[in-house]
């Protein structure tokens, strides 16, 4: 059975955020504000249909994924980097697994629950993984 991922999340840490950021080609004062944000995210997960809203909130700017599980949809990236790609998002095993398909090849996440802890792990532009952060639950 997979998790439940709904709850709203603060983040604790975050790691390697620049180095991914500037592999997308972000340019440096983009780079600079959202790497002291301190995003919160709301997930809302209905397991019998597969439907989630993903929202990541800031004082800068809010980013909305809204999707069904296995399906691929068009995402604007647009908040984050001005690009366009085909999503999808379905679980492995207890992972949400998201591979984004458009002018960066191999770019994508992933998200997993220990505890009352979400981890996110992105991935992409010849970086490898391990550009993560974490967030806890506090509702």
């Amino acid at each position: 059975m997979t998790p439940n991922l709904t709850g709203f999340y603060k983040m604790v840490s975050q790691e390697n955020m620049d180095a991914y950021l500037q592999a997308l080609d972000i340019n440096i004062a983009l780079r600079k504000i959202v790497c002291l944000l301190k995003p919160n995210k709301e997930i809302i997960h209905d397991p019998d249909t597969g439907h989630m809203i993903i929202r990541t909130l800031t004082t800068f700017r809010n980013f909305n994924m809204d999707f069904t599980l296995g399906q691929e949809f068009s995402e604007d990236l647009g908040p984050v980097d001005g690009r366009m790609c085909q999503t999808t998002v379905d679980w492995e095993g207890n992972k949400l697994v998201c591979v984004q398909k458009g002018e960066k090849e191999n770019r994508g996440w992933t998200h997993w629950l220990e505890g009352d802890l979400l981890h996110l792990v992105r991935y992409g532009c010849g970086q490898g993984r391990g550009r993560g952060k974490r967030q806890e639950r506090i509702r």
